[in-house]
C-alpha cells in the first residue's frame, strides 16, 4: 500500500490517499501520514485506489478519529469500492466517520 498525505496552506484540511491493500503492515505509514498534522484539523480519507482492508486497517482508522478529537473529530471517507463500503457498514464506522 501506498499512503500519502497532503494538507491546505493553513493545515486545516488534510488529505490522506491509500492505494492498494490497507492492512497491518501500512501501520507506521499510515501513523506517520496524520501524526504530524494537528489534532483538530479536518481530515478526508481518498480510498479511491483502495483494493482491501482488513480488521487491523479499521483499528487504524480508529487511531486516526482519536488524533483527531474523538466525537468531535471531522473526517471523510471518500471514493470507497462497495466492498469496502461494506466492511466499513458491518462495522458501523458510519457512526464515527462520514462515508461518501
Amino acid at each position: 500500500m501506498t499512503v500519502k498525505s497532503m494538507n491546505s496552506d493553513n493545515g486545516s484540511n488534510v488529505s490522506i490517499v491509500i492505494e492498494g491493500r490497507f492492512d497491518f503492515n501500512d501501520h507506521l505509514a499510515f501513523r506517520e501520514s496524520y501524526q504530524q498534522f494537528l489534532p483538530n484539523a479536518r481530515y478526508t480519507l481518498d480510498m479511491t485506489q483502495a483494493e482491501y482492508l482488513d480488521s487491523s486497517a479499521l483499528g487504524m482508522l480508529l487511531l486516526l478519529r482519536e488524533h483527531a478529537g474523538g466525537d468531535k473529530a471531522q473526517i471523510d471517507v471518500i471514493g470507497a469500492r462497495p466492498e469496502i463500503k461494506n466492511i466499513l457498514a458491518i462495522a458501523n464506522f458510519q457512526k464515527l466517520f462520514h462515508i461518501a
